[in-house]
């Protein structure tokens, strides 16, 4: 069982940050996010926890701040510490598809439900108990303990979908991994009747963490029906760093001006099996300690996004050819085996089609790029924090546009608090790093 992280309150407040606002226009680059630029689960059940003294989460945007948030989702990308004002920052923005085509059903927004959908997995019966597990979040917004019916609902035709279905959930199994799939199968069921005893109990702040920890063994048991990597990435990008799986990375930060949090650990699932260049790519940086000791270069309310090195570079340089390292944009779409790359999605003419990694959670993960050229993201990486009018989640004008390759599962909240000047003290992979195939790291090492 994984050991639990903290986010610490601070006794004092730290000195300001001299660094200069990523809101101000600048000489740098023309990009459209970033600071020069913009641009499986844990298989513990236990949550990374956060301790805060006096905090306040209620938070309210402005007009002001709304219409820059809409301007930056039209234009993510890399270079400006802030939004371009000049006469040919608008040169290449493209007219939005019709709202009726950006406006879809209810969104999925937990990143753990988002991440289990997107496994390459075709099996009805488990997602027939995954589904009302996971409905037991919305019947908890009822009041009181009059939830508690609700909840017996979904936990009742999760028990009959598993009970029902458990033969083809098992033979759904890749045969490597099917001891193990059996086992959690097994603690699923146990912990289906320990919730049922907390429903009984009528005690409505059990049912929580208990959901959270039998999702984690669906996940699980969805993770063990992947049998290897599911097709052969394009010849052209096959020597690059690929993350053929997922990886699970902890990301440190140290507050430097804030009154109330003085660090904070924030856990991130890397999908490499609908992104396995881009998640590749930040694998190997990771490897390399390429962002270890980064300030944070933009948070402004919409986004926060670091990833640009000290210098005249706007991305990871390579040793072993002295040249900035790019990747191509790669997004992948339901109903495709193989993601698209090198073109966004509205180039392609697509534009009904649903990214199998939507920017539909708090703290999505994805790549910030060059404003005009697909191909151009390197090291520059961004988190998605807030939605505008025009980018909802599961309908927004980013998805297709920005190769989203993770989402931040644990302490997501906390990153609405990171500020221009924060530091990364070090990323970490704790999990599915034999997943990273031809990492350049142990070359250069």
């Amino acid at each position: 069982m994984a050991a639990i992280l903290s986010c610490h309150h601070s006794a004092s407040p730290a000195t300001p940050s001299k660094f200069i606002s990523p809101s101000i226009p600048t000489n740098r680059t023309r990009f459209s996010i970033s600071h020069k630029q913009f641009g499986t689960l844990s298989s513990s059940p236990l949550p990374i926890k956060c301790q805060i003294q006096n905090r306040q989460k209620g938070k309210s945007f402005s007009i002001k701040e709304c219409a820059i948030s809409i301007a930056l989702a039209v234009g993510l990308v890399t270079g400006v510490p802030a939004l371009d004002w000049s006469s040919n920052a608008y040169a290449a923005n493209p007219v939005l598809p019709d709202l009726s085509v950006l406006i879809s059903g209810p969104p999925i927004k937990d990143p753990g439900a988002l991440l289990r959908y997107a496994l390459p997995i075709n099996n009805k019966a488990i997602r027939e108990v995954q589904k009302p597990l996971e409905d037991i979040t919305e019947s908890l917004k009822v009041a009181g303990v009059k939830a508690l019916d609700s909840v017996e609902r979904n936990l009742r035709q999760a028990s009959r979908a598993l009970k029902q279905g458990k033969a083809l959930i098992v033979s759904g199994l890749a045969e490597s991994k099917k001891d193990h799939g059996v086992e959690l199968l097994g603690k699923l069921e146990a912990g289906m009747d320990e919730l049922q005893q907390i429903v009984e109990d009528r005690n409505r702040d059990g049912v929580a963490e208990k959901q959270k920890e039998l999702l984690q063994y669906v996940g699980g048991v969805e993770e063990d029906m992947v049998d290897g990597f599911p097709y052969e990435v394009p010849e052209e990008y096959q020597s690059m760093p690929l993350l053929k799986g997922r990886a699970t990375v902890d990301m440190k930060v140290k507050f430097k001006d804030n009154p109330t949090l003085t660090d904070c650990v924030f856990r991130i699932v890397l999908d490499g099996y609908n992104a396995p260049v881009t998640a590749g790519n930040f694998v190997d940086l990771v490897e390399r300690h390429f962002y270890d000791g980064m300030e944070i270069q933009r948070a402004d309310g919409f986004v926060v996004q670091t990833g640009d090195p000290e210098g005249p570079a706007e991305g990871f340089i390579d040793p072993s050819t002295e040249k900035t390292r790019t990747i191509p944009l790669e997004i992948t779409v339901e109903g495709e085996k193989l993601p698209f790359y090198g073109s966004t999605l509205e180039e392609l003419g697509l534009y009904k089609a649903q990214t199998k990694l939507p920017f539909n959670a708090f703290g999505t993960m994805a790549m910030a790029r060059d404003e005009f050229e697909d191909n151009s993201a390197s090291s520059q990486i961004f988190w998605l924090l807030k939605e505008s009018e025009l980018t909802p989640s599961n309908s927004n004008i980013l998805d297709g546009r920005y190769a989203v390759f993770g989402y931040v599962t644990q302490n997501e909240d906390f990153l609405a608090d990171l500020k221009v000047g924060d530091v990364i003290e070090s990323i970490q992979v704790v999990s599915g790093l034999e997943n990273l195939a031809n990492p350049s790291y142990k070359i250069a090492g």
